[in-house]
């Protein structure tokens, strides 16, 4: 059984699902639907959110399922999302496009990764999986880098409508292909109660530190980095002409693309956790510069942390399917992604109602300043690994 075409499957979805045209004027699209900035932005909390709460089942159904099925129904859902955004009649049409989103997200979370580590594991390629995290991560940055352009141009030249349509056409490929994936039998799959896999995962979760560090690390990471990212936007809108917030997109994307196809090169000279901690530092103090002395370069500044993006997000991955057991793999990844959409949840409220009070630029400047705790969750994990040099991702 040739396992590799599903690897190429997953790559080419990844430019698929990252080829989405609306992404730079999402915020505004949903705004102006909405008739307002605060219910605009909700609905990326409602995504999140449903994807949080469609997590651990979806999880469980791709352990229990198969991971071909999991990755049809997730194109299958996006796509829904897709038709729902676009449809756009009122604030309660992009609620129902939310959930679909989230949805969607949920049954790729983990299970997409699972796949790959065990499409590679079945062709004994399994150490490569770096290498292959960073292509599809790079596919799908590409992607994002040439909808971003192509999205804004096409919004100012046309209007939004025509772009959140376009959009659909992507998710439906990603759909279709996914009927040519080839299903990996999991042999310690476990057709038992669905509570008593949770409850072995989540034990795991608690009993393995490195994997508690790296978890606890990522959510709060994400949480403020992600919500925080929302507002650049705005931010760049007040230091760039709008046709050109395409333009800072797609700076941050290319990078964010040339850093995941260097990822297996750096992971192995550098190590996973080194990676980690150094993008998390690098990435702090240059987006801190840029919002307390806000200049026209600013945003091309920001940008360049984008570089760094790819081989900690692989760097992060590897670590994580590493410490998984086999029989959970898909289950466990589920629930570090639902500790990370719970908190971005959480965020987004803290900082929408900073942005409030002050604007956004101080909004996204607290939550840089909250993030730090990351850090030093990484750096204890990269204490923990040095004291067992023998098993340093």
């Amino acid at each position: 059984m040739d396992y590799t075409r599903n690897v190429k499957i997953l790559t080419w979805q990844g430019f698929l699902i990252g080829f989405c045209l609306w992404a730079p004027i999402a915020a505004i699209y949903f705004s102006k639907v909405s008739g307002s900035y605060a219910l605009g932005l909700s609905i990326f909390s409602i995504a999140m959110i449903s994807s949080a709460i469609f997590e651990i089942p979806t999880g469980i159904f791709s352990d229990l399922i198969g991971r071909k099925y999991t990755t049809m129904l997730g194109g299958f859902f996006y796509m829904l999302s897709g038709i729902f955004y676009a449809l756009g009649f009122n604030y309660w049409w992009l609620v129902a496009g939310a959930i679909m989103e989230g949805l969607g997200r949920s049954f790729y979370s983990g299970n997409n990764d699972a796949l790959l580590y065990d499409s590679l594991n079945k062709t004994d390629r399994k150490e490569e999986l770096e290498k292959f995290m960073g292509f599809i991560g790079g596919a799908e940055q590409w992607a994002l880098g040439i909808a971003a352009l192509l999205g804004g141009i096409l919004a100012y030249k046309f209007s939004f409508g025509l772009v959140m349509w376009l959009s659909i056409i992507p998710t439906l490929l990603c759909f279709v292909t996914s009927f040519w994936l080839i299903e990996v039998e999991n042999s310690e799959k476990n057709e038992g109660n669905v509570f008593l896999h949770l409850k072995e995962a989540f034990k795991n979760f608690l009993t393995n530190q490195k994997l508690r560090l790296l978890s606890l690390s990522s959510i709060i990471g994400f949480g403020f980095g992600e919500s925080g990212f929302q507002f650049t936007t705005v931010f760049v809108a007040g230091l760039w002409p709008v046709w050109a917030i395409g333009v800072a997109r797609m700076l941050s994307n290319i990078g964010a693309a040339i850093g995941f196809g260097w990822s297996g090169k750096l992971i192995n000279k550098f190590k996973a956790v080194n990676i980690l901690m150094f993008e998390q530092i690098y990435s702090k103090i240059i987006t801190l510069l840029a919002l307390l002395f806000p200049t026209i370069a600013s945003p091309a500044l920001m940008s360049t942390t984008s570089i760094l993006y790819g081989p900690s997000e692989v760097a992060e991955k590897s670590i994580f399917q590493t410490e998984f057991t086999d029989k959970q793999r898909a289950t466990m990844g589920s629930l570090n992604s639902l500790g990370r959409s719970i908190f971005f949840a959480i965020a987004t409220s803290i900082l929408g109602v900073m942005a409030d009070i002050t604007n956004p630029r101080i909004a996204m400047i607290m939550g840089q300043i909250l993030g730090i705790t990351s850090i030093w969750l990484t750096w204890k994990l990269l204490r923990l690994l040095r004291q067992s040099p023998s098993e340093e991702n």
